[in-house]
């Protein structure tokens, strides 16, 4: 965002953002960095198919180290997308669930995922001919 020299007012740069107002923009910057981290987008596919404790939601997600899986649950309750229910049983039972919002978001997710999954191996060759094309040093 920059000035506008005649108002002194932030406004929008050009952009995909720019249909947005000016003051919007750090927050919407935020949301995508969000939607588009793969440890959430990964929590949210998880969560389709209903409520998960996070245990199986650490058992469901290779690679994601349980300080991570924190991490992200805990972003992913402040904007709403998720839900956390405890139930006062012996041992405790808390589990993660998706809101509205967080199902809406699993549409623009899943559409990235079958995306991904449709031009994968162009991808792979694309890569695999950069790579050949400039070897890394």
């Amino acid at each position: 965002m920059e000035a506008d020299p005649s108002t002194g007012q932030a406004r929008a740069l050009p952009g995909p953002c720019s249909r947005w107002p000016a003051e919007q923009g750090e927050t919407i910057r935020q949301i995508i960095e969000r939607a588009g981290n793969k440890w959430a987008v990964l929590v949210v596919s998880s969560l389709h198919g209903g409520p998960h404790r996070y245990t199986d939601l650490l058992r469901s997600i290779p690679g994601i180290s349980q300080r991570m899986l924190t991490h992200t649950l805990r972003q992913l309750r402040r904007d709403g997308l998720i839900t956390r229910t405890a139930y006062p049983e012996v041992p405790p039972r808390v589990e993660y669930a998706l809101t509205d919002l967080g199902a809406s978001l699993l549409i623009a997710i899943t559409t990235l995922i079958d995306w991904a999954g449709t031009h994968h191996d162009e991808i792979q060759e694309n890569r695999s001919r950069f790579d050949k094309a400039e070897p890394t040093t």
